[in-house]
Formats: C-alpha cells, structure tokens, sequence
C-alpha cells in the first residue's frame, strides 16, 4: 500500500510542476508579445523619420547580442553545446531572426501598425502548414476551412484603403510583412526544436550573434542610417529607441524560449493575437492608423480560422488518446 501512496504522491508532485512550468509559459508569453504589440508603434514612430529599417535592424539585433552575452556570463550553467549546435543556432540567427526583423522593420516603413500585426497574427497557421508539409500533421476538413478562413482574411487586408499620410505604400509593406510572419513561424519550430537540446541563453547567444554578423555585412553595402543617435538629441526618440532596445528586443526574446519550452508551438504563435490587440488601440489612439471595417472583419477572419485549426488539432488529439486507450485495455 505505501508503494502505491508513494507513486499517487509522486504523480501529483509532477503534475502540479507540469502545471506549473505551463503557467509560467502562458506568463511569459503574454508578456513578450504585449512588449511586441508596443515595438510595433514604437518602430512606426521611429521608421524612417529618425532611423532607417536596415539601420534598426543593426541596433536591434547587435544591442540583444550583447545583452545576452552579458547575461550568459552571470546565468546557471546550461547544458553544454557541441560545435554543430553552435553553428546550427548561428546560422538559424544569420537567417531566421535577422530575415525576420529585416522583412518586418522594411514593412513597417509602408504601411501601419494594425495591418502588420494582421499579417503576423498569420503565424500560427504557417506553424501548421510547415508540420503538415514537413512533419506528417494531418489536414483534416477542420483545418482546412480554418486556413481557407485566415488566409482570406489576410488577402481581404490587403484591399483596404489606407490615408498616404500613414501609409507610403501599403501593398509592399504588406508583402513585406506576410514575408516576415513566415520567416518567423520557421523560427519557431526549429527554435522549439533546439531547446529540447540547449539551454535558453544559448539559443539567445548564438542567434542573436548570427542576426549581427548578417546584419553588419549588409549594412556594409547599404550604409547606416541613424539620425536619432545624431546630435542634437531628441530625447523622446531616442527613449522611444531605448524601450525599443530593452523591451521588445531583450526581454521579449528572453521570455519566449520560456514559452516554446513548455507550451506547443502553435500555442506561442497563438499569443500573436496580443500583439493585434495592443498595437491596433495605441495606434488608434496616437493616430497611426484610422478606424478600417475591412481591417476589422480580416481580423474577425483570422480568429476564426486559427479557432478552427485549434479545434481540429484538439479533436485530433482527443481521438488518438482515446485510440492509445483502447490499445492499451486490448492488450
């Protein structure tokens, strides 16, 4: 009878950690993809008035790099990395996060703020799309009304009408932007991946590193572009430029491998939501953007169509539970 107490205690020991550690993933998501609703009206202030979108990526990317280094330098000790992993993190860095950072800043430059966060709301279902063609995830009739429904709503962002004061060229800005939520979907799982075998500081390490040493050699050719650091200094811009730096950039990166390590990765894309919601009421308000209806209903639709791919993975995975559990009282 204690064997029996002992393994009921044990149990309810581990599923209180689970529980745990999956509150911890949902905290910190929330609070990294709020930081990143507010960099989108930061940056929006920022482009191209007082710095260009390549400079920015450059500030972004070498500020993080330097910040987890420094980090990494007073954290626990973390699984050690073997050179491939090094490399494969560098170059995941090189192309992954400054790909994304690159597509989304240039974006951002030509239309607003609550058309990117639109496009990046696309995430989790370039999650899904990317398991389905790479890792054998069923496209069951659930799920495919549910990406027909988010892509609709996407390409209906695309035909509204938006003021040229706000919005130099919103067709390519939107381009742009839909570039950069694919670019990060890919992020995410091969990040996901990664943590099952390295600590999180050395995934911030090593792809913050790689992001600056493509962000350096493109600079090189592209020139820098930096007025808000000029003198004399505007201090509002340059605050705005410092939140920019620790917020969105250093904390938010710190806590999403917190989130990809205990939650699904279409869960952590899913908090991609927040980032509408924050960025649409401060650009409402600051007046970065006007009221659109078809911006709302192609928000409507993305909702709709991840609430579907959600379902469908859910009931998915209610059926193969139940499957297992027929096997098992067979057997």
């Amino acid at each position: 009878m204690n064997g029996y107490k002992d393994l009921f205690l044990y149990n309810i020991q581990i599923y209180k950690t689970m529980r745990n550690k999956k509150l911890e993933g949902n905290i910190a998501m929330g609070i990294s993809k709020t930081f990143s609703g507010l960099n989108m009206n930061a940056l929006k202030f920022l482009l191209p008035t007082w710095m260009a979108p390549l400079t920015g990526v450059t500030l972004r990317v070498a500020f993080g790099a330097t910040a987890f280094w420094i980090v990494g330098c007073f954290s626990k000790k973390e699984p050690k990395t073997t050179l491939r992993q090094k490399i494969y993190m560098f170059i995941l860095g090189a192309i992954g996060i400054y790909g994304f950072m690159m597509t989304y800043l240039m974006g951002l430059k030509y239309t607003t703020p609550i058309s990117s966060s639109i496009f990046l709301a696309l995430i989790p279902l370039w999650v899904f799309i990317v398991t389905v063609i790479f890792y054998s995830e069923k496209l069951t009739w659930m799920k495919a009304i549910g990406l027909s429904i988010g892509l609709g709503g996407a390409l209906l962002s695309m035909t509204a009408k938006r003021d040229p004061s706000i919005a130099s060229d919103p067709l390519l800005g939107d381009l742009l932007t839909l570039a950069s939520s694919v670019i990060y979907a890919l992020y995410l799982i091969y990040s996901h991946q990664l943590l099952k075998h390295v600590g999180v500081i050395s995934l911030l390490k090593w792809t913050f590193l790689g992001a600056t040493f493509s962000s350096v050699i493109v600079n090189l050719f592209t020139g820098w572009d930096a007025r808000v650091l000029q003198l004399p200094i505007d201090w509002l811009a340059l605050s705005i430029l410092l939140f920019v730096l620790l917020f969105p950039t250093v904390v938010s990166y710190l806590l999403l491998p917190i989130g990809l390590k205990y939650l699904n990765t279409t869960v952590v894309a899913m908090y991609g939501y927040i980032i509408i919601v924050v960025a649409t009421i401060v650009a409402l308000i600051v007046g970065q953007d006007k009221f659109n209806w078809i911006q709302i209903i192609s928000i409507l639709f993305l909702c709709v169509g991840v609430y579907f791919v959600e379902r469908g993975e859910s009931a998915e995975k209610k059926k193969n539970q139940l499957t297992e559990g027929h096997q098992l009282k067979g057997n």
